[in-house]
């Protein structure tokens, strides 16, 4: 793996999952992440489990390691002048600042860009917010299920009347991986602009500019049509039998996007065991098979229903069409293709306990970037103060104070 971010130093001032995983990922990538967490109660997730919206195991709370992990942390009274004398001077050694506090919090504890340009003015300033820095609700707190899921129009686009109810998303920090995602790529772009032209820029990213940007095919169509994105019906007719659903007979579902459905109907026939087919006047071209999609359709219901999923994998290994098994999380950590490819890397807790976490999605050099384990808190805060030629007697006395934890 080649640590493209080696040497980059970022400092961050931000809880849960939304900004605190765009790091963890640059952490992956070698960079090194200085943590700042409240002096008394650290990052807020760390008291996840008493929310009641996750189950969080005590032994390993793999959320906080998912977000958190590779970085360095330190307890940091923020409130007080000497914390942020000590943050300012953390600020001059660092390359990017890091933040989701909002903009009425970072006036109020002297973080916002003109307060850490004061001290270096090469830095560049990152802000990942809820629905944008500009607006009348530039200063309201949200989440992911909030301004990703709900506000951006991803829930409508998964929703259909007979649930009764708003879907929720489909998994913990669902929308904030992925905007976490999207604030890394744009650290590394204002890195790369840093590099070519010497300007220091600022970098925003929110949940509903990811979302909406997740949504943006159906988005653009919504617009020109003047119409809102909605899923189609469950009944509605499907015109390619080969892009779709099937079930098994053990309950299990293959889904299919052969978008040539001429091309891939005579093969898919030999598969199933029903060579006849390819031939059949309703289906023997393209034209007639989208003509007579129903009548395909239901033929492929009936025959994959017949057989269960572990036959199926078997057949159609052989197939040349696409198409995939519907699988839950623990069937994709083990699927052959992600083990090849290491999509999931083997941690251990600060105490030794072994997990697993989803690897970073970019791979450099040709493999998987090794996941570091999240920090406990103020694990590094002695040596990290110690960096900025602060010796035994000053740490003391800042401890003493509560500036430090």
């Amino acid at each position: 793996m080649t640590a493209v971010m080696q040497g980059v130093r970022i400092l961050e001032v931000a809880e849960h999952t939304f900004v605190p995983a765009a790091s963890a990922l640059l952490s992956d990538w070698g960079a090194d992440v200085i943590k700042i967490e409240h002096v008394e109660r650290g990052d807020a997730m760390r008291a996840l489990a008493s929310s009641g919206v996750a189950v969080v195991p005590k032994d390993v709370h793999v959320l906080l390691e998912h977000s958190n992990r590779g970085k360095r942390s330190l307890g940091l009274d923020l409130t007080s002048e000497a914390g942020r004398d000590v943050l300012y001077r953390l600020a001059a050694t660092c390359d990017v600042f890091l933040t989701n506090k909002l903009p009425g919090v970072r006036t109020k504890l002297r973080i916002d860009v003109e307060d850490i340009r004061a001290h270096n003015p090469n830095i560049i300033y990152v802000r990942g917010t809820g629905q944008g820095e500009r607006g009348p609700e530039a200063d309201r707190g949200s989440y992911d299920s909030l301004a990703f899921w709900a506000r951006a129009g991803v829930a409508v686009g998964v929703m259909r009347p007979e649930y009764g109810h708003v879907p929720v998303p489909p998994a913990p920090g669902f929308g904030d991986s992925i905007g976490a995602m999207t604030i890394a790529g744009g650290i590394m772009g204002a890195l790369f602009h840093r590099e070519r032209t010497g300007e220091a820029t600022e970098v925003d990213v929110s949940l509903m500019a990811t979302g909406m940007w997740a949504m943006g095919q159906a988005l653009a169509l919504s617009l020109l049509l003047d119409i809102p994105w909605t899923p189609p019906p469950v009944d509605a007719p499907r015109s390619n039998p080969l892009t779709g659903n099937y079930r098994t007979s053990d309950g299990r579902w293959l889904s299919f996007t052969c978008l040539q459905a001429g091309r891939y109907w005579p093969p898919l026939c030999e598969v199933i065991g029903r060579p006849e087919l390819a031939t059949d006047p309703r289906f023997a071209d393209h034209a007639a098979l989208m003509a007579n999609s129903r009548e395909a359709i239901a033929i492929l219901e009936t025959t994959f229903a017949q057989h269960p999923l572990a036959e199926w994998r078997e057949r159609l290994a052989s197939f040349v069409g696409q198409w995939t098994v519907v699988q839950d999380t623990l069937e994709a950590a083990a699927d052959p293709q992600a083990v090849a490819n290491g999509y999931v890397q083997d941690c251990t807790t600060a105490a030794g306990i072994p997990f697993r976490l989803a690897a970073a999605p970019v791979q450099y050099g040709g493999r998987p970037s090794p996941a570091g384990r999240a920090p406990l808190f103020n694990e590094h805060g002695d040596e990290i103060l110690a960096e900025l030629g602060l010796d035994t007697d000053a740490v003391l006395d800042l401890k003493i104070r509560g500036v430090v934890a």
